[in-house]
């Protein structure tokens, strides 16, 4: 992996986790640790973008309470989706958002 990568990589992990909306910090920070590293460079960008969404309009995208735009369904988003119902399994958490 190169260096921009790795940078890459990083900076969007951290803008994963801190996004100042602490529900969406808790299903984007994991997933990003766990998924992003493998992602091709669209599946970056993909994400990139995503992370430019506003955090209410991004969270009720995951959990279902709104429908995202064409842009941003998808494969990613199916996973995203499935990885915050994965968390909150294995957490023991049936409030489901």
């Amino acid at each position: 992996m190169t260096s921009d990568k790795d940078a890459r990589l990083k900076k969007l992990r951290f803008r994963a986790w801190r996004r100042g909306f602490r529900e969406a910090d808790l299903i984007l920070g994991p997933f990003a640790d766990r998924h992003v590293p493998d992602f091709s460079e669209a599946e970056l960008d993909w994400f990139e973008r995503l992370l430019e969404v506003p955090d209410q309009d991004l969270y009720a995208w995951i959990v279902g309470r709104a429908e995202p735009p064409a842009e941003f369904s998808g494969p990613i988003m199916d996973r995203i989706k499935a990885f915050r119902l994965e968390a909150h399994a294995s957490r023991g958490d049936d409030h489901g958002g």
